[in-house]
């Protein structure tokens, strides 16, 4: 696990009991405190990160970067099929190899092909659709396919006029299956609305295409996915079907991304009920995690620091009970030398108990542990944190194997993490920092961010990271990675430190200049491809620099001949006045090397001319088109 070693000022005292200090007997709290119960020696499934994944979380093969997206340690994305038109990013063969890397699967939501909501479902060309997609993914060779999601929402997107949906159902899923028999058919994806899953799971078994995966959405409340898993369980034994995975392939509201204290009572539940995998919802950009950051390879928010607690438990899940609105989910790695808590969703005074610690084996013989509290807060979807906050680390003496850790004026918004260690553990341990070689970035523009890797010759252990040298306006997190916009240019030597919690430390040193904005030429060309329909559009857009020297920061510059109108925008900062068009970098390609592009895009709509811009200038110098 992850812990942030940057105390809070003035506020463990006042959120917890014994800051940094001994605690020699057991904790007592009131009979009426909302308390978490961990039962630690009661495991019940392995570590699979189920809620990590997201709908359209990857926008291409670079975006987000891998630095974000690996500490996740992500189960699942579902991803527009290759050549879809639905959004102007996610095509599933671009994100494929990006999600393998972080050993993430994907789901090929076939619907996605179409553009328009509801889809643009056309009865004549669907079969040929499916069929094509089939080969494509057959001929790409990737290795992470989980399934084949026939269609999104029917209870939303399916119109009448096309027939029933469940013939619709019947007919692709034969299709499906006689084409790829041994990839997965996951299904009905209905919205939170399930109703309709009797009728569909009767014609399913009357027909003998009763999915692989039986699939829904969840984007209320998570108070109710323990009734809707009820409900669709009750169905399966009533119709004799034999018990399917459940992948909820869209959850939280609108209101609720972004807020670590609204998702963690989802990741609970999920882990609870037994859910094989369920992703963040597709509310307002692609490539961004599910909104786990500020944008489309944006920069962490606060939610993102939970998931990046979540996707750093290893071992098993293990019991937790909840207390009112106060939930979480807890783990132990297979050394059962840690206990990780995830929790939130009350405010006020609560309390977590961690019971069944001395059957652990890593904790025999000791009698006292130290429990490390964190939190990362809520600002909003959109506003950037840099790293939790350490609240409090305390020795506590164990009772009968338990401890309690009072939490005062929790907010429930924050996300909270608590780590329990045995006290005094065996030094010795090796700890090894991998070095990410010289760093070059340009002053003004934010850097791409950087994840600093360490392994540990002990299993089990935590490691914390601190940084000396980082140029100015860098910052890194106790996880290890490195964020920011550099604020001069120079050059100079960074030293990166890994600590576990024996105090043992490795550390690995490398250069890292920083060049000033603009210097470089601004030779260029511009590729403009645009995919029409009636009404809208979307664009690509590749720059290349065919001079000699890198473009360091760029800004492109044209002006539409009709009345488009960018209504969204991916790989770039895009701003429109009347017909001009403004677009910048972000922070993860501000720099195009001599014969090098970028590639960004957007997506518009259109009255009555859709006639594509001809002049480009970057950074004020025209380019060739």
């Amino acid at each position: 696990m992850r812990i942030s070693q940057a105390k809070a000022p003035g506020l463990a005292v006042l959120l917890v009991a014994g800051v940094l200090a001994a605690s020699p007997a057991p904790q007592a709290v009131a009979a009426s405190t909302p308390t978490l119960v961990v039962a630690a020696n009661q495991s019940f499934r392995p570590v699979t990160h189920v809620a990590t994944g997201s709908l359209y979380g990857l926008a291409n093969a670079t975006v987000p970067a891998d630095s974000l997206v690996e500490p996740l340690h992500p189960n699942t994305f579902v991803q527009m099929p290759a050549g879809g038109h639905q959004q102007g990013s996610g095509d599933i063969l671009q994100v494929a190899a990006e999600a393998a890397k972080a050993g993430a699967k994907v789901v090929d939501r076939l619907s996605d092909y179409y553009a328009g909501w509801p889809y643009q479902y056309n009865a004549s060309n669907w079969s040929s659709v499916v069929s094509t997609q089939i080969s494509e993914i057959k001929a790409s060779g990737i290795t992470n396919l989980a399934s084949y999601e026939l269609w999104n929402e029917p209870d939303n997107t399916w119109l009448t006029s096309n027939g029933t949906f469940n013939a619709f159902w019947t007919k692709t899923f034969n299709q499906v299956r006689s084409l790829a028999p041994g990839v997965p058919i996951q299904g009905p994806s209905y919205s939170d609305n399930i109703s309709g899953m009797q009728s569909f799971l009767q014609n399913a078994v009357a027909t003998n295409t009763v999915p692989d995966i039986i699939s829904w959405h969840e984007l209320e409340s998570s108070s109710k996915i323990a009734g809707d898993v009820a409900t669709v369980q009750g169905l399966e034994s009533s119709l004799g079907i034999s018990p399917r995975p459940i992948a909820i392939e869209e959850y939280a509201a609108p209101a609720q991304v972004g807020i670590p204290g609204d998702l963690i009572g989802y990741i609970a539940q999920f882990e609870r009920l037994g859910i094989n995998n369920a992703e963040l919802a597709f509310w307002n950009q692609s490539g961004a995690l599910g909104d786990l950051l500020t944008g489309q390879g944006g920069s962490p928010n606060g939610a993102y620091w939970l998931y990046d607690w979540y996707g750093s438990m290893t071992g098993t899940m293990v019991t937790t009970t909840p207390s009112g609105s106060l939930d979480g989910a807890a783990s132990v790695p297979s050394a059962q030398n840690q206990v990780n808590v995830l929790f939130g969703g009350a405010s006020g005074s609560t309390a977590v108990t961690v019971n069944g610690l001395s059957s652990l084996s890593g904790f025999s013989g000791t009698t006292q542990v130290t429990a490390t509290l964190q939190y990362t807060p809520s600002p909003g979807r959109t506003v950037a944190v840099a790293a939790p906050t350490t609240l409090s680390q305390t020795t506590y003496t164990m009772t009968n194997g338990s401890i309690t850790v009072p939490v005062s004026s929790m907010n429930a918004t924050y996300g909270y993490h608590l780590v329990i260690t045995p006290t005094g553990s065996t030094a010795g341990n090796t700890v090894t920092v991998t070095n990410p070689g010289s760093q070059s970035s340009v002053a003004g523009t934010a850097i791409s961010a950087l994840q600093i890797h360490a392994s540990d010759s002990a299993t089990g252990q935590s490691l914390t990271y601190t940084a000396s040298g980082l140029p100015a306006g860098l910052t890194m997190s106790s996880s290890g990675l490195i964020t920011g916009t550099p604020s001069s240019a120079g050059t100079g030597t960074v030293t990166v430190t890994a600590k576990d919690g024996t105090g043992a430390t490795g550390s690995a040193s490398f250069g890292w200049t920083v060049t000033a904005a603009g210097s470089g030429g601004a030779t260029c060309q511009v590729s403009y491809v645009k995919n029409e329909w009636a009404g809208g559009f979307t664009a690509n857009l590749t720059i290349t620099d065919t001079g000699t020297a890198a473009v360091n920061g760029w800004t492109l510059k044209f002006a539409f001949p009709g009345d488009q109108k960018v209504t969204s925008a991916w790989n770039a900062t895009v701003t429109q006045s009347g017909s001009t068009v403004t677009a910048t970098n972000v922070s993860y390609n501000g720099t195009i090397s001599p014969g090098g592009n970028v590639q960004f895009g957007f997506q518009g709509t259109w009255t009555a001319n859709d006639t594509s811009p001809g002049a480009f200038t970057l950074n004020g110098s025209a380019c060739t088109a």
